[in-house]
């Protein structure tokens, strides 16, 4: 009986003790602007050489398909990307801030422009130091300890210094001694210019050991808006990345054997043939007035464009009249194919979407168009890129990249298609931290 006791006791400390904690890995997490999965997927029949990414499928975890934020652009998505909410809650709704003046664009670069919680916080406040070089949106931000933030209008050499400024102290002349490679030839967004940031990736990896390190290869994006998607020019930057991405890989190995290497897009591409001017049809209609130099001195909608995409933004927008009045316009305009314009969305739809509270219409365009600028002149016109993205994130051209590998990753499991928003809960995990202001849940 004394032994039965015994067992029976022993069973109830083992149901009343804490669940073990799973061990904290330290996380390289790795950008590809603008990667399409089906790249990595078919990488053999495209003839691309990735034998790096390839490998990642077999020996590690994948979703075969990304459903991304609402508009499919580098800095919504990258912010979906750390904050597991989409740009309606963490604010960051377009690559510029709207401007209905449309001066130069400004880019939102200042960290406390995210209205919630980051996967960098949540791992700082676990006691892990972060580093990040180049991620969107992390200018002064307090809780990445090491931070060369993504900054300037759009990387012109001319913004260098005041990019500078916004590098965690002491952190630059260190990098640009050890890796003796001058901090211009890593500021861009051109194939040596990530091959820089790797390198400055891989001291980061080995001086500061950090629980998390994220870094933005922006190189494949760049060629595929020059050259297009499956451009020959589009095609050598992802073999170049691939290479790095193996070099950064190493160095984290080297520096913690235990790493976990988590590589994401934020969306996919598609080709351009034509550009949609659709605000001189609101000028035309007397929803923006413009003086003799073509400027504007008031408006009362506009479209602001979203690469492969409009918002539609009021003045005015709880305005029944004028609400009505724009959407008469749209229909007319998108019944026309000709004008290369595709769905219309409303608030209603853009809400489920998560995309910005600031629009009260969405128009896609169709595949081969994408949105210009220009106030005045033909409504079609010859296009400024080959390649573009920013469509609604139903359209499957859109969708982006995952793939996971390291302890306790599963090797050659597809998790088929997910939600964005899972993938920070995720790495929190990973990191040994949580994140449960996500609106995504982890994966595993």
């Amino acid at each position: 009986m004394n032994k039965f006791y015994s067992l029976i006791a022993l069973a109830l400390l083992a149901v009343a003790a804490p669940a073990q904690a799973a061990p904290a890995h330290p996380v390289l997490l790795i950008s590809i602007d603008g990667l399409p999965p089906a790249d990595v997927f078919q990488a053999r029949k495209l003839g691309l050489k990735l034998p790096v990414l390839s490998r990642l499928v077999q020996t590690g975890t994948y979703a075969t398909a990304v459903h991304n934020a609402l508009a499919t652009q580098t800095y919504p998505d990258h912010i979906t990307l750390i904050t597991g909410v989409w740009p309606r809650d963490h604010h960051v709704d377009f690559n510029a801030w709207f401007d209905p003046l449309r001066k130069p664009q400004v880019r939102p670069w200042r960290a406390p422009d995210i209205k919630v919680p980051t996967l960098f916080g949540a791992v700082h406040r676990s006691g892990g130091v972060v580093a990040a070089i180049g991620w969107p949106v992390t200018a002064g931000a307090s809780d990445i300890d090491q931070n060369i933030p993504e900054y300037g209008r759009v990387q012109h050499p001319e913004d260098i210094t005041e990019a500078m400024a916004q590098i965690t102290p002491g952190l630059l002349p260190r990098l640009e001694r050890e890796t003796s490679i001058p901090f211009r030839i890593v500021y861009g967004n051109h194939v040596p210019h990530d091959a820089a940031r790797a390198r400055y990736v891989a001291a980061m990896l080995t001086d500061f050991k950090p629980r998390l390190l994220a870094v933005h290869m922006s190189s494949l994006d760049n060629a595929e808006h020059h050259g297009g998607p499956a451009s020959r020019e589009a095609y050598e930057a992802l073999e170049a990345i691939d290479s790095e991405v193996g070099a950064m890989m190493a160095a984290a190995r080297k520096a913690q054997p235990d790493s976990v290497i988590a590589v994401v897009s934020d969306h996919g591409f598609a080709p351009v043939q034509h550009d949609v001017e659709l605000a001189p049809a609101f000028v035309a209609a007397g929803l923006i007035t413009l003086d003799n130099a073509g400027k504007i001195t008031a408006w009362q909608a506009q479209p602001w464009a979203a690469s492969g995409s409009f918002a539609v933004i009021l003045a005015r927008p709880r305005d029944a009249a004028l609400k009505a009045k724009v959407a008469g316009l749209l229909k007319r305009i998108t019944a026309d194919p000709r004008n290369g314009l595709g769905q219309m969305i409303d608030e209603k739809q853009i809400a489920a979407m998560g995309g910005s509270r600031q629009a009260s219409f969405w128009v896609d365009c169709l595949p081969g168009y994408e949105p210009g600028s220009k106030l005045t002149g033909d409504m079609v016109v010859a296009p400024l890129n080959k390649g573009t993205h920013g469509y609604l994130p139903t359209y499957p051209q859109m969708w982006s990249s995952f793939f996971l590998q390291g302890p306790g990753i599963a090797a050659h499991q597809s998790l088929g298609e997910i939600d964005m928003r899972d993938i920070a809960p995720t790495l929190a995990r990973i990191a040994g931290a949580s994140l449960p202001s996500a609106t995504g849940k982890p994966l595993f």
